[in-house]
């Protein structure tokens, strides 16, 4: 029988690789990220768990590498799920590699894999509840159009936006568009795709206890006075709401955003 094939971005940690540990239990996994020992430490720890996967390098800021995982992908089996959980927090980078890796990140992803993919299939695109908090008058929204028009008039009005911001601002300001406009486009892709039999939709996560929410800790805690369990979400809570979103039982399930933050935005 055709493998059934899960591709995670962003696998080699936090909620990705929880994720893969339980997609694992009934597809063949393939992991992927930018850093390559973190990416063989993930893979060791699911084959451990008898887990079959594979590490495949990619950096979703770059189109022809996505384009190579996807293709790559598609030769192993038939490509069920796409879980795109890579991206960078605002302590990671400039305002300009954050809209690349997540915005452009997503475009690429969801238009590779879409390419490849058949009907039964699922994207995954993973937001924050970030998206929810800033006020709407930051976000460029009539500049997400583009993204289905014109990519590159798309990509310079969005870091247009995110450079009328002092430059200290201007990672945070482009996380929280970045994170919006992925909401927005899973939502168009899922009318694209779904004459294909392919659905779309994202998780917006809250604060949870990984690797790249360590370094916000501080702030992630001060927020939970807001929320209504007032603790951090632990990943596997986070890898059992996406694998259930992916379940071919959930087939009527398109469309949409999940928000999984423990009541925080409702709350505040």
């Amino acid at each position: 029988m055709e493998k059934k094939i899960c591709v995670i971005t962003g696998g080699g940690s936090g909620m990705g690789l929880s994720t893969a540990s339980l997609m694992g239990k009934t597809h063949y996994i393939i992991i992927c990220g930018r850093t390559v020992n973190k990416l063989e430490s993930a893979v060791e720890r699911l084959q451990a768990e008898g887990v079959e996967c594979e590490a495949f390098p990619c950096d979703v800021s770059d189109r022809a590498s996505v384009k190579r995982l996807a293709e790559h992908a598609a030769a192993l089996g038939e490509v069920q799920t796409v879980v795109h959980a890579a991206g960078m927090s605002p302590h990671m980078g400039t305002g300009e590699q954050i809209i690349q890796v997540n915005a452009m990140g997503t475009i690429y992803v969801n238009e590779e894999f879409a390419a490849v993919m058949g009907a039964g299939g699922c994207i995954l695109d993973v937001s924050s509840m970030s998206a929810y908090l800033a006020p709407g008058l930051v976000m460029p929204k009539r500049a997400y159009k583009y993204a289905l028009e014109n990519q590159e008039r798309f990509y310079r009005k969005m870091l247009g936006r995110v450079n009328l911001f002092p430059k200290k601002l201007r990672s945070s300001i482009a996380y929280v568009v970045s994170k919006n406009f992925d909401i927005w486009y899973a939502k168009k892709c899922a009318g694209v795709y779904g004459d294909k039999g392919i659905r779309v939709l994202s998780v917006s996560p809250g604060n949870f206890e990984t690797p790249m929410g360590e370094a916000e800790k501080e702030e992630a805690l001060g927020y939970l006075k807001y929320a209504a369990i007032k603790r951090l979400g632990n990943p596997d809570e986070i890898a059992w709401l996406l694998a259930s979103c992916a379940d071919e039982r959930n087939s009527y399930l398109t469309g949409t955003d999940i928000l999984c933050d423990g009541g925080l935005v409702a709350g505040r």
